[in-house]
């Protein structure tokens, strides 16, 4: 066994340890409606999500966000949505909208209740330095929507 399949290897065990990592796996296998991802790795899944800062700045800004780079962000608010639904039973919807440079939002609302809100900004370079911090944004963005989900429970409910 070489050491990039081990059992052992510290991307496994982050995707394994974190709720927020394997919701958004599942989110991406749910949008595989032709069972492109079926035998592909979670890990191997997520390195799209994976851009270091070196490769964010041979990224052109010019032109539209392609189409592969809108879907990882939908992915990426949707499994929020989905690990806040998961914790309190509410129903959480995404709106992304995104200009043809690259600007916009991103927010996450159950009924009435804005969950989350980012701006989106240059998301032709949307992505993280590694599947830690991949996991510690998506868990920061799921702790405040929860904060809200709780304090502000009947709003949702509208």
């Amino acid at each position: 066994m070489s050491a990039e399949n081990s059992v052992n290897d510290p991307a496994t065990n982050v995707v394994a340890t974190s709720p927020f990592l394997k919701t958004l796996v599942l989110q991406i296998r749910g949008q595989d409606a032709y069972g492109v991802y079926r035998n592909w790795s979670d890990e191997l899944l997520l390195k799209p999500f994976i851009v270091p800062k070196k490769k964010k700045r041979e990224i052109s800004v010019e032109g539209e966000v392609d189409a592969v780079t809108q879907a990882r962000i939908m992915s990426f608010f949707r499994a929020i949505a989905a690990r806040i639904e998961q914790e309190t039973g509410l129903i959480s919807q995404v709106v992304v909208d995104l200009s043809h440079e690259g600007f916009g939002w991103a927010l996450v609302f159950s009924g009435r209740l804005l969950l989350t809100v980012k701006t989106l900004r240059d998301a032709h370079r949307f992505g993280f330095e590694s599947l830690e911090q991949l996991a510690e944004e998506g868990e920061k963005f799921v702790a405040k929507g929860l904060d809200l989900a709780t304090r502000f429970r009947e709003v949702s409910k509208l």
